[in-house]
């Protein structure tokens, strides 16, 4: 099966095609979880929880307004920072998973509170985009302010359409992003 590497030198295959089914593998809290634990690496995630209006970036991509829950991650391999991840979760799904305004969400993370809640994500789309980094970014990431970055923007939905995740992962150099395409 498809997995995540970790080679010598740092650098990190993303392979989104077994990503998000290995979410709980060996009790992992989700997909970078599981992912960085199969290289053989350590993996650490910083979480902020908080509610507010929904960020700029997830705007016009959730199936409802108002109302969020925004869980900031820095997440690391070993102690090196990988990756900063924004996700934000529409005020109604949050009612019915409150485990995913938690820290810790549990084994499999967000996407198995929120399926154990009635709301499983069926469909996962991916943007992926060049960015400059923000002061911040640059700052956590090592790179110089207005650099590019990879963001990759989740977009995660029931099977009615509904919209229940929206997050935007910056990651830092080093990193190559493998997708499978089904021609069949």
């Amino acid at each position: 099966m498809a997995t995540n590497l970790i080679s010598e030198n740092g650098q990190v295959l993303r392979d989104a095609r077994s990503r998000y089914v290995q979410r709980s593998a060996g009790d992992a809290r989700g997909a970078f979880d599981s992912e960085i634990t199969r290289s053989g690496k350590t993996p650490r995630t910083e979480v902020s929880v908080s509610r507010g209006a929904v960020p700029a970036f997830a705007a016009g991509l959730l199936s409802s307004a108002g109302d969020a829950v925004i869980r900031e991650r820095r997440m690391y391999v070993d102690d090196r920072l990988v990756q900063l991840a924004d996700t934000v979760i529409p005020a109604a799904i949050v009612e019915a998973a409150p485990q995913v305004a938690q820290e810790d969400t549990g084994v499999g993370g967000i996407i198995s509170r929120m399926a154990d809640a009635g709301h499983a994500q069926t469909e996962v789309v991916e943007d992926v985009a060049l960015i400059q980094a923000s002061a911040d970014q640059a700052a956590a990431l090592g790179v110089a302010e207005g650099d590019s970055l990879l963001a990759i923007t989740h977009v995660g939905s029931t099977a009615d359409g509904t919209v229940v995740e929206v997050t935007r992962h910056v990651v830092g150099p080093g990193w190559t992003l493998r997708y499978g395409v089904p021609l069949a």
